[in-house]
């Protein structure tokens, strides 16, 4: 059995590597944020410890066996409705993955911590932490924007509105980042509409682009390439 200062030791840790983390998401202004990392990493440290030192008059009795590892498999298991909470499905995008993400590995950092893997759960913080801050940039420039692209149309005025783009591309309404309407300073009938697409491939992208040139309201198409 460790000591009354041991098991305060390891639940402050637990808090203070689950807060790293949190204060990541905190920062992004997710769901699950500075508390509710720090509150499952402590409380998966405690669940361990408990598990681990929690029966020890229990085990004195004969023919009494326990196994430690199964309240840890439990609590790997059930974060998951916290996870679950923190994804959000807007149209056909799904938000909400990495911060789930993060909730499960916090858990892992709080059991390691629980089981007195300091290093272990020291390096994993450092690493997670690494995942979520650090590859993201790469990630913005590398992937998502190469994935951008932006159209300008010239359509009669008033034909083409956001909620008739929606009708028109179906599937891929959502792909829309942004719909921005101006008039056309050359031709006062005709609207200037630029249209900016996210997370599109390039098979979705022709497709999108051969939808827009056959509506009859478009008089004029221009591809502006991908954005940065």
């Amino acid at each position: 059995m460790i000591g009354n200062w041991e098991l305060i030791s390891r639940l402050v840790l637990a808090a203070v590597l689950g807060s790293v983390i949190g204060f990541e998401r905190e920062r992004l202004s997710w769901a699950a944020g500075l508390r509710t990392h720090m509150l499952v990493s402590v409380g998966s440290a405690l669940i361990m410890l408990v598990s681990a030192y929690g029966f020890a008059e229990v085990l004195k009795d004969d023919h009494v066996v326990l196994d430690p590892s199964r309240m840890a498999a439990q609590v790997v298991s059930g974060i998951g409705f916290l996870g679950a909470g923190s994804i959000l499905l807007r149209g056909e995008i799904v938000r909400g993955l990495t911060t789930a993400a993060s909730l499960w590995s916090v858990a892992a950092v709080g059991l390691a911590v629980g089981g007195g893997l300091y290093t272990g759960a020291i390096a994993a913080t450092a690493i997670i932490l690494i995942i979520l801050a650090g590859i993201k940039p790469l990630e913005r420039r590398f992937i998502t924007f190469r994935q951008r692209r932006q159209l300008t149309l010239l359509v009669t005025r008033g034909a083409l509105t956001f909620h008739s783009l929606h009708d028109a591309l179906g599937t891929s309404s959502p792909r829309v980042k942004q719909f921005i309407v101006q008039q056309n300073d050359d031709s006062p009938d005709l609207d200037e509409v630029m249209i900016t697409l996210h997370r599109v491939s390039s098979m979705e992208y022709e497709a999108i682009c051969a939808t827009l040139r056959r509506l009859a309201c478009v008089k004029e198409f221009r591809e502006d390439g991908p954005q940065r």
